[in-house]
């Protein structure tokens, strides 16, 4: 009779699956500061550099033909009146061309309104220049899961500005009490599956939840149904 027990030692010679690193490309016009975030992103084991760019253009260019999970971007990559795009333009003409593509911003802006341009461009995340190496490991692995991490200060900015300037919209009035909460979680940078977690809900039913939220906001992704939420 064959045995249908397996042995200890087969078991051990089995292959782990290795987990798929998240690939990050960097755009950033400033080459020290670009050089040190590529030494960071090659250092964690659990990411990998694709490429990095100097430039808007550059970028825009080799992005699509080498597409990465996230992009950290600057904003200022381009003095103003010098005909080259911004770190707000290259957001954009990214997000158009690969929408499924994370975006994380790294600059020095911290005013209210960069945050919002970049987030209507398309970026997922806003964290200042100033942050940590590990704060910044953190926030691309957070927005690669589907977060939306920010800067402390630029959190508390944002939230002078909404509370300054919210107004009633009419669109939010058609949401249900449970869309409504789930879209106030959304809007703190609540993953899927911590949303679920805090509403006893399941995934799926929180997935059906925000499709009918964006499809009565008339938005496509969850930082314009956010943007909305927030009166801008």
């Amino acid at each position: 009779m064959t045995s249908k027990i397996t042995s200890k030692a087969s078991i051990e010679k089995q292959p782990v699956a290795k987990r798929k690193q998240v690939q990050v490309s960097i755009v950033e016009d400033d080459r020290i500061l670009r050089d040190s975030l590529s030494v960071l992103v090659r250092r964690a084991g659990d990411l990998e550099l694709v490429d990095a760019y100097p430039d808007a253009e550059s970028a825009i260019a080799g992005i699509p033909r080498l597409p990465p999970d996230v992009v950290v971007m600057d904003l200022n990559l381009a003095p103003p009146g010098s005909g080259r795009k911004s770190g707000i333009d290259c957001v954009a003409a990214i997000k158009a061309a690969l929408p499924a593509l994370q975006v994380l911003v790294l600059t020095v802006y911290d005013d209210a309104d960069k945050v919002f341009e970049a987030l209507r461009a398309g970026a997922s995340g806003y964290l200042l220049k100033r942050a940590t190496p590990d704060e910044i490991l953190d926030a691309i692995r957070e927005v690669h899961s589907g977060g939306a991490p920010m800067s402390m200060q630029i959190a508390r900015r944002v939230a002078e500005s909404f509370r300054a300037d919210r107004q009633p919209a009419g669109e939010l009035d058609m949401l249900t009490p449970r869309e409504r909460e789930i879209l106030g979680l959304l809007a703190e940078g609540g993953l899927y599956k911590e949303i679920a977690k805090t509403l006893g809900l399941s995934t799926s039913t929180v997935r059906v939840h925000l499709h009918s939220i964006y499809t009565k906001l008339h938005v496509q992704t969850r930082t314009q149904a956010v943007l909305k939420y927030l009166g801008r």
